[in-house]
């Protein structure tokens, strides 16, 4: 086989020339993927490999700048704008590190920060993403197309971009890796905001060794082997915490597959620790979800703003201008739901009041000071593991979406990292678990999942391919 980046691109045009009119997953092609391929590919030949991801394909999500491709957050309003003058910091390293950039994946449209009563995976530019193991099952959100190309082979590696789930969520419903990096980890310049405080890019991949030599790239410490992710994952002597009083217990498919997960963590070596749970954190979990949305509202105003500034064309200038422009087009806009939160942020306190600082303080004391950082302290824990999600739901474009649980609050609004790997199928759905760490606790959590994942493959098998089946 030939193993050149040309044709490497070609075997995935052409397979996603059969799949993807069922999951749509891509929702701008790169014209020019092949010829990027052949360029990197004569690099090569020449003796010049930027990396050890030199020609592999890479889709990103269509909230990241390209200055190639348009960027649209999945909104008609920036549909017809022209492409940003300038790539996303984070894509000027992935050209830096000779990927191919394949194409753009599709969103929840302005990453699931719209309305209230959203379908994940859906946006009025890209239409709506399926879940390539069931196609009537949500791929979840807000990195729909990602977590969906992933694993329907469309690439091996994905950016998604995650503020409370929008990675963690489409990695366990389509059974790929995914990483939301500590927040300041990857650079957000180029990126449509949801806030500051909280939006971080970052992986999804096959695999966990993918996600570490993405994560590299993406943090820019391909340069440095002694700051490299990609570590071999070992189990033994690790310390893991299993909080089950507080985020289990909302699936029981979810929840079996976790508990499988821990006993084989335990086999490979690992200390199982029990009684780790973020008691604080649960019993305050209303004030801390009202603080997270007041915090969102209030950066989602300003964030969304500067953003638009960086735009050319005729195009929205202000958040108000962009829900005017939702209302003159409703019928395609709005057609599945609404703008409650766009038109909460146009009430939202300013970033840096009183409010503002507040609920971000007392948020700060509830996930940081008193929760990850005090239970990774008080048991002397390596990380934490829960199940992800529940498996995907049905898609409702008419009703509400419902999510019995996730894991993924308590580290999104720190800004701690989250690692979700797949553990195996429940009722021919993907279910994952997911490892949770301190700032900067990345490699750690790498090596946890690597262990994991390579005990997974030799006692039960890596996830079967999707099925592309009608229902499950």
């Amino acid at each position: 086989m030939d193993h050149s980046s040309q044709a490497g691109v070609e075997r995935l045009l052409a397979h996603a020339a059969e799949v993807d009119p069922l999951v749509r997953a891509v929702c701008t092609p790169h014209p020019e993927a092949l010829a990027q391929a052949a360029r990197l590919d004569a690099e090569a030949a020449a003796g010049r490999s930027r990396g050890p991801l030199h020609g592999q394909a890479v889709l990103v999500k269509d909230n990241v700048d390209t200055h190639d491709l348009p960027t649209t957050a999945g909104s008609l309003a920036l549909a017809d704008a022209p492409p940003p003058r300038r790539d996303a910091d984070l894509v000027e390293r992935l050209r830096a590190a000779g990927m191919v950039v394949l194409g753009k994946t599709n969103l929840s449209e302005w990453a699931n920060f719209r309305d209230e009563s959203s379908t994940s995976g859906w946006s009025a530019y890209g239409g709506l993403t399926r879940n390539p193991h069931a196609l009537n099952r949500s791929a979840g959100g807000s990195s729909s197309g990602s977590g969906a190309a992933v694993a329907a082979g469309l690439a091996d590696f994905a950016v998604g971009t995650e503020t409370d789930g929008s990675i963690t969520c489409p990695a366990a419903f389509n059974g790929c890796v995914g990483l939301k990096p500590t927040v300041g980890a990857v650079p957000t310049r180029g990126v449509v905001p949801i806030a500051a405080s909280q939006d971080s890019p970052g992986p999804l991949t096959r695999t966990v060794a993918q996600a570490a030599a993405l994560l590299d790239v993406l943090s820019a410490t391909t340069r440095d082997p002694h700051a490299a992710h990609a570590v071999p994952g070992r189990l033994a002597g690790k310390r893991i915490g299993v909080p089950r009083a507080t985020y289990w217990g909302y699936s029981p498919h979810a929840d079996a597959a976790a508990e499988r997960a821990v006993a084989l963590l335990a086999a490979e070596g690992a200390e199982i620790v029990d009684g780790t749970d973020l008691s604080g954190l649960d019993a305050r979990s209303e004030q801390v979800g009202a603080d997270e949305l007041l915090v969102l509202l209030a950066e989602f105003r300003q964030g969304v703003e500067a953003y638009l500034a960086t735009r050319e064309g005729d195009v929205p200038r202000s958040l108000a201008e962009l829900v005017a422009f939702n209302t003159a087009h409703a019928g395609t806009e709005l057609a599945h739901f609404g703008q409650s939160l766009l038109e909460r942020a146009l009430e939202a306190p300013q970033v840096g009041g009183a409010e503002h600082r507040a609920a971000r303080g007392r948020n700060l004391l509830a996930t940081r000071t008193e929760g990850i950082d005090h239970v990774l302290g008080e048991h002397r824990l390596d990380a934490l593991v829960t199940p992800s999600y529940a498996p995907a739901g049905p898609i409702d474009l008419v009703n509400p979406e419902v999510f019995p649980g996730s894991c993924s609050g308590p580290t999104a609004i720190a800004g701690y990292p989250l690692l979700t790997v797949p553990t195996e199928l429940a009722a021919g759905l993907p279910v994952a678990v997911s490892f949770w760490g301190t700032a900067g606790s990345e490699r750690t959590l790498l090596e946890v999942g690597a262990g994991y994942e390579a005990a997974r493959d030799r006692t039960s098998g890596p996830l079967p391919e999707p099925a592309y089946a009608p229902w499950v």
